[in-house]
């Protein structure tokens, strides 16, 4: 399991990366473990607004449909349209394949550091 120490992590298994005002959001290496192959993703439109700790979207895979849940509030500035037609992209390299990007960021004080993250991962397994 990768936990980068610059993100910071949700304990519904999203990464959260401030990029100055902005925060980009994807799913962590060990959701993407649990899930198996991704097959398909539902995103939010860019303008939508979302809430700490509730769903902004989903993603299927061979096992299951899980829901995304947002690690901050605020508002959809951008989603990451490669994922819509190759959603595996989530499996091949979950640091890389973000998926929304919010700003006007509220509600960040739930968010764990690398470290207490991969203590938490250990404790689901």
């Amino acid at each position: 399991m990768n936990f980068p120490t610059e993100l910071k992590y949700s304990k519904s298994h999203e990464w959260v990366k401030m990029d100055g005002e902005t925060a980009v959001i994807g799913i962590s290496d060990f959701a993407q473990d649990a899930l198996g192959d991704v097959v398909f993703v539902n995103l939010p439109e860019v303008g939508d607004d979302v809430t700490s700790e509730e769903a902004f979207g989903d993603v299927e895979s061979v096992k299951a449909v899980s829901d995304l849940i947002s690690p901050v509030t605020g508002t959809v500035v951008e989603i990451n349209e490669d994922l819509l037609d190759s959603p595996e992209l989530l499996n091949e390299d979950p640091y890389g394949a973000w998926l929304i990007k919010v700003e006007e960021i509220a509600d960040t004080e739930e968010l764990l550091d690398a470290e207490a993250y991969e203590a938490f991962c250990k404790e689901e397994q």
